[in-house]
C-alpha cells in the first residue's frame, strides 16, 4: 500500500467518524428539544394541576418515553377539557 493510499483511507475514516458524531449530536439535540416542548406543552395545558404534576414527573423519570406518551395520549385528554 502506498503512502498516498494510506492517507486517503485515514482521511475517509476521519470523515465518516465526523459525520457519525455530527449526526449523533443532531439527534441528541432533537430529543432535548422534544422533551422541552413536552414540558412547556404540559405546563400550558388545561389538564388539572394534579395531572400536570403526574405528567411532569413521568417526563422527568423517563424523558423520551414520557414526552412521547404526552404527545400521543396526554394531549388528547387536554382537548377534552376545551
Amino acid at each position: 500500500m502506498t503512502l498516498l493510499a494510506l492517507a486517503d483511507a485515514t482521511t475517509m475514516e476521519a470523515g465518516i467518524t465526523a459525520f457519525i458524531l455530527i449526526m449523533a449530536l443532531l439527534v441528541g439535540l432533537a430529543v432535548v428539544v422534544f422533551i422541552i416542548a413536552a414540558v412547556f406543552s404540559i405546563l400550558g395545558s388545561r389538564v388539572d394541576g394534579a395531572m400536570k404534576v403526574v405528567w411532569l414527573v413521568f417526563v422527568c423519570i423517563a424523558p423520551f418515553i414520557g414526552a412521547l406518551l404526552w404527545f400521543l395520549i396526554g394531549r388528547n385528554q387536554d382537548r377534552r377539557y376545551r
